[in-house]
Formats: C-alpha cells, sequence, structure tokens
C-alpha cells in the first residue's frame, strides 16, 4: 500500500501598530508669559491583542472538513490504482522467476531489465501522484487561509486591536484575547463549502528497454 504525505504551511501572524504623536501648543505673547512648561512627548497607544488558534481552524471549519474528505477520497482512489499496478508486477515478477529454467541468460537478462524498468516506472508514478495531491491540498488551504486573514483583519480592525498572535506561539494567555470561535463561525458563514481543484499528476512517459546488443559476426574465412 502506498502512503501520501499532507501539509499545510500555518497561516502566517500580522501585525499593525499605530503610534500618534502630541504637539504642544504655543501662548500668545500679551504679557510677559511664565516659564514654558516641557513638552509633552508622543504617547503610544495602549497595547491590545488578540489570540487565534490557526490550527483548530484549518480542523474544525467548514471548508476544511470538507477538503479533507475530498482529498482523502482521492487518496484512496490513488492508492488503489497503484496497488493493482503492484500486483500485476508482482505476478510478473513470478512468472519470471518461473521461467529462470527455461531462457537463456541473454533472455533473462533482457526480462530481468525490462521488469526492472516498470517497477521504476511506477516508482515515477506514485511520486507524481504524491505531489499532485499535495498542490491540491495546499492549494485549497490557501483559500481557506486568505478568508481567514480577512476576518481576523476585520476583527482587529473593528475592535482597534494592534498585536495579533497564533495560539501556537504563546504558552500562556487571558481567554478574554482568544477570538477563535468567532473567527470560526464568521469563516463558515463565509466559505461554508469548498471544491478541491485536483492537480494532473505529471505524465510518466514509459522508459524504452534498451536494445539488447548484436553479437559480433566471425570473419568470413578465405576461400
Amino acid at each position: 500500500m502506498v502512503a501520501f504525505r499532507i501539509g499545510f504551511t500555518p497561516l502566517a501572524c500580522f501585525l499593525a501598530l499605530c503610534i500618534g504623536t502630541a504637539q504642544a501648543q504655543q501662548q500668545p505673547p500679551a504679557q510677559p508669559a511664565p516659564p514654558a512648561a516641557p513638552a509633552t512627548p508622543g504617547v503610544s497607544p495602549a497595547l491590545t491583542i488578540m489570540v487565534v488558534d490557526v490550527q483548530q481552524l484549518l480542523q474544525n471549519s467548514k471548508a476544511a472538513k470538507m477538503v479533507r474528505s475530498q482529498i482523502e477520497a482521492k487518496r484512496s482512489e490513488y492508492a488503489k490504482d497503484i496497488s493493482h499496478q503492484e500486483e500485476g508486477l508482482r505476478q510478473e515478477r513470478d512468472t519470471l522467476q518461473r521461467q529462470q529454467a527455461t531462457l537463456t541468460p541473454e533472455a533473462l537478462n533482457a526480462k530481468g531489465r525490462e521488469f526492472q524498468q516498470k517497477v521504476n516506472d511506477l516508482d515515477r508514478t506514485v511520486q507524481s501522484k504524491r505531489q499532485a495531491l499535495e498542490k491540491s491540498n495546499a492549494d485549497a488551504l490557501e483559500k481557506i487561509q486568505q478568508s481567514m486573514l480577512k476576518i481576523i483583519t476585520a476583527i482587529a480592525k473593528d475592535r482597534k486591536v494592534n498585536l495579533v498572535f497564533q495560539r501556537a506561539e504563546l504558552v500562556l494567555f487571558d481567554q478574554q484575547f482568544d477570538v477563535t470561535d468567532e473567527v470560526l463561525q464568521k469563516l463558515d458563514e463565509d466559505l461554508p463549502t469548498l471544491t478541491v481543484e485536483f492537480v494532473q499528476p505529471a505524465p510518466i512517459t514509459p522508459t524504452p528497454a534498451p536494445a539488447l546488443a548484436t553479437p559480433a559476426k566471425p570473419p568470413a574465412k578465405k576461400k
């Protein structure tokens, strides 16, 4: 059985920090002015943060579950096809082993090389399908992440948040800063379904069998 591995790239956190400055007002020169007070330095706004569990969103959102289901179905389809080809190669190998006593060494070597090329072609097919599946999964997750980022940005703007953390980056934090449930609700509303656009595996051109060397003819005898 051939195994496929999917991964995805976690959504990067974003930072938006706004700093305001204050300006000192000048007094009109009507009467002798008292000593000028020192200018008030610029004051940064209070730090406001949000925490989002991206992994939970990619696990529990409706779109993510739908993508996972489609990827698993395609994985099973590929695995079934590859298993069928592996079975055919096993039968060909067994047949070749039974023919060892009846074939000439040259014919046996030729069939052995041909069989090995078929094995190599199947390995290339497995790699091609794995890469196509990984690309399809990554493209689908990217669409979810883009929608997720828009929602997080809107919530941060509405709450005047200037710093957003991923849950995985933190050890301890106050749960009141966690907006994962709110993001999940809006994500399910904005992206309730998602159809995976599967990338076609790269076609594999069968490796041509090497030509057998033609034995050199002995020189003709002179009469």
